[in-house]
């Protein structure tokens, strides 16, 4: 798995925090000082603590869980769906719907609207109906694509969740909380890292810097992707291989048996 170096966070200008007078006292052991009234996160530990939490996310996906990735800031949309789409998992990138996590029976109604939208407008049903209608159909197909679009396909709760910005996504990060589903977050010096299971601390309004985070965190996906797929191939050789045996055992005769004939005369039978 890529290492992301001291250089790269530099250079995407991750060590910029918030204003001090805008800071979290909470997220002051991961400030390295102040400069021209901005406080500058300690990369040290950015780079160590998002190591932790790359590895965490690979072995999520290796053992087959699912990561949703979270960034509805203007500035965070286009990675993360970028990102997310990249490595074959589920986003959020418009608006953070209440109960997206605690209430999924109706979003998944909100999803099966949606795929019957895309079903109508493939298949020429729209035929059937007004242009009016029809107009009120793509309105509505356009607003579930934004709410919903990134999470279709998705069968239930996913294993984590990836967050840019906790301080806006905190709906989010408290229904993962109440849920028990782990979150790794980038967190500025003005979030709350309370409810964050692996905090990495780091400037999350930079793009080049939601790029670099979004990034790693997919590659650390398709590394463990690539594991559990590995894992699945093993699994169904090994039950080829079982079965295989299997048949041509019962097909072997079976082991010869002395039966006793009238008189007492042995006899042979197959068995």
């Amino acid at each position: 798995m890529a290492e992301v170096s001291m250089k790269d966070l530099l250079e995407a200008g991750v060590h910029f925090g918030h204003q001090t007078n805008r800071w979290n006292p909470k997220m002051g052991q991961y400030i390295f000082g102040a400069r021209n009234g901005v406080h500058i996160v300690d990369l040290s530990q950015t780079v160590r603590l998002f190591a932790k939490a790359q590895e965490f996310v690979g072995r999520m996906t290796a053992a087959g869980e699912s990561i949703m990735f979270v960034g509805t800031k203007k500035q965070a949309q286009d990675a993360i769906r970028a990102q997310a789409e990249r490595a074959n998992q589920f986003y959020v990138v418009n608006r953070w719907l209440g109960g997206t996590l605690t209430n999924w029976r109706t979003i998944r109604k909100s999803i099966e609207k949606l795929e019957e939208l895309d079903k109508m407008s493939r298949d020429g049903s729209y035929a059937k109906y007004t242009k009016k209608e029809v107009l009120m159909f793509e309105r509505e197909r356009e607003r579930l694509e934004n709410n919903v679009g990134g999470i279709r396909g998705m069968e239930g709760v996913p294993g984590a969740l990836f967050v840019i910005d906790p301080h806006k996504e905190e709906i989010a990060i408290k229904e993962a909380n109440k849920l028990g589903i782990p979150v790794v977050a980038v967190c500025d010096t003005n979030c709350d890292p309370d409810g964050i299971d692996y905090v990495i601390p780091g400037n999350d309004d930079a793009i080049r810097a939601i790029r670099l985070f979004a990034n790693a965190i997919a590659d650390a996906c398709l590394e463990g992707g690539k594991v559990a797929s590995s894992r699945r191939e093993e699994s169904a050789r090994e039950a080829a291989r079982a079965a295989s045996d299997f048949h041509v055992a019962e097909g072997k005769k079976g082991p010869e048996v002395q039966k006793l004939g009238e008189g007492g005369a042995s006899q042979q039978a197959e068995g």
